[in-house]
């Protein structure tokens, strides 16, 4: 009985971590570039019964063991193994700003922190007061040739993350230039982002802020160049992406969890009275 005590407490910690990733998936449905995480569970190693007494047994002539009917399986609890992100492409929502990037493709943006190099997908850029380009955060996102520096309405990016601008209005950095007459002739090729993906990308850790950091298990990260269109992933300019959870399919394995929750507390508690009968009544006979 106390076994199925510490299974029962094993199922339950591990619906209460697989609740806690719903949550979290659930807080971040509308925070760009977020990819949900499900929490991958394994058992334990399971017991094998044999019925030992049972008459005509024979002995392994090897020696190994004995050649017991098998009576079946016992389970002993299950474990978290792991959070698993899944990178599905998230939908493409028109910002309308040209300081709003998305990505369409397996792919990381790369940003600037006090901590190193960190990897984004979300895109919800702004104009920092020194004129780069950075996250809301305050982090500046990097170009194959360092941080990008920008003005407001003069530059442009094309599918392929090469930033573009328009010196034509340099001392004017206030004009708007509508995307109907900001065509491409007469723009200057300023950098092209850095954009980089991991051998391992399962393994990658997330740091909070919609970044992530590489690990010993992902590897360093690959920087696919610009002159390399087909191995980067399409850049678009005026777009992000939201985030690929689904709020209605979250509820339901939110009430999943419960239930199981649930189910695991009822074993235990009926694992309690069993021990509080054998203790209580037929001890004393």
């Amino acid at each position: 009985m106390i076994r199925g005590w510490s299974t029962g407490a094993s199922g339950m910690t591990a619906q209460q971590i697989r609740l806690d990733a719903i949550s979290n998936n659930l807080a971040n449905v509308d925070t760009e570039g977020y990819k949900r995480d499900t929490a991958v569970h394994k058992a334990f190693a399971q017991l094998l019964l044999r019925r030992m007494n049972d008459d005509g047994v024979l002995k392994n002539p090897f020696g190994s063991g004995d050649l017991a009917p098998v009576v079946g399986k016992l389970g002993t609890g299950v474990e978290t193994n792991e959070l698993f992100t899944e990178f599905e492409q998230g939908a493409l929502k028109e910002t309308q700003s040209d300081f709003d990037l998305a990505l369409e493709g397996k792919g990381f943006f790369c940003v600037e922190t006090p901590f190193g190099e960190r990897y984004t997908r979300n895109g919800s850029f702004v104009l920092g007061k020194e004129g780069f380009l950075e996250t809301k955060e305050g982090y500046k996102v990097l170009g194959e040739n360092g941080p990008i520096m920008i003005k407001e309405n003069n530059f442009k990016v094309d599918k392929n993350g090469v930033v573009f601008v328009d010196r034509r209005y340099q001392d004017d950095p206030f004009r708007l230039v509508s995307r109907e007459e900001n065509t491409w002739e007469g723009l200057e090729r300023l950098d092209a982002l850095k954009l980089v993906d991991f051998k391992k990308d399962r393994y990658i850790a997330k740091q909070g802020s919609s970044l992530w950091r590489a690990t010993e298990e992902s590897g360093d990260a690959r920087v696919l160049p610009a002159n390399s269109p087909s191995a980067r992933p399409k850049v678009e300019q005026g777009f992000t992406e939201a985030s690929n959870v689904t709020p209605v399919l979250e509820m339901v394995r939110m009430i999943e969890v419960n239930r199981a929750y649930e189910a695991n507390q009822k074993t235990i508690q009926a694992e309690d009275a069993m021990l509080g009968k054998l203790i209580n009544e037929v001890a004393r006979v």
